[in-house]
């Protein structure tokens, strides 16, 4: 898969899960029950004890039937650790310009992270084709997204922090690319209690009020 159909593919669903499970099998588990609730895109974080198995173990897995990325990549070094494995994007919380470089090189879709407009700017012309706004919530959530677009049109944002099924609606009309959604969808409790169709559940309502949010969008717009 080419990064332009990575790219699309995300933009299409809308919808980022990230997960931080605290074992290998349940980052397992939590991607098939997202994969039911119809989300075929997961970031596996670095922090799931063996990121990089999980990755290699998803892709002959699903093969191109799910979009695997690896997040909080925070380095060249990590980075090609997590490529090796079969990551398909690379997601920072932060602004390292080495590792964008490096991703770049190795024609890989990469998201950077960032939080002021200086930083969000800098990672944008950095060459982060996507650029994630981390942590959203403690600068003003959907407000501050749609606060940003004014002066930054041309830059593809995806709000990490803060998204869950009140706000995701608020986020998608701010002008969101996609919606990186941690805990709110991937409960730890979920796995820990063995009821993955939680997820699944919580999957198949972040879904539609993402299209949902879309249509209205479009609607008000095509009006105006």
């Amino acid at each position: 898969m080419s990064k332009a159909e990575v790219r699309q593919q995300i933009a299409s669903i809308g919808i980022v899960p990230v997960i931080r499970a605290s074992s290998a099998e349940k980052a397992l588990v939590a991607v098939d029950a997202l994969r039911e609730g119809g989300i075929a895109v997961v970031e596996v974080t670095l922090t799931v004890p063996g990121a990089e198995r999980v990755i290699e173990a998803l892709r002959k897995q699903f093969k191109g039937d799910l979009l695997v990325g690896a997040g909080t990549v925070l380095n060249p070094e990590s980075a090609k650790r997590c490529l090796d494995a079969g990551a398909q994007f690379i997601v920072s919380p932060g602004l390292n310009t080495a590792t964008i470089a490096f991703v770049n090189s190795q024609n890989v879709l990469m998201v950077a992270g960032g939080l002021t407009p200086t930083e969000l700017l800098a990672a944008w012309e950095s060459g982060s084709d996507l650029v994630k706004v981390f942590p959203c919530n403690a600068v003003g959530g959907a407000s501050y997204i749609k606060s940003l677009k004014g002066p930054l049109p041309q830059i593809p944002f995806i709000p990490t922090g803060g998204v869950n099924l009140q706000t995701a609606a608020d986020f998608i009309r701010a002008g969101s690319e996609a919606l990186g959604i941690g805990s709110e969808l991937v409960p730890a409790s979920a796995l820990d209690s063995g009821k993955p169709g939680v997820i699944t559940a919580l999957a198949k309502q972040f879904m539609e009020i993402v299209q949902e949010a879309r249509s209205s969008k479009a609607t008000a717009t095509s009006i105006r």
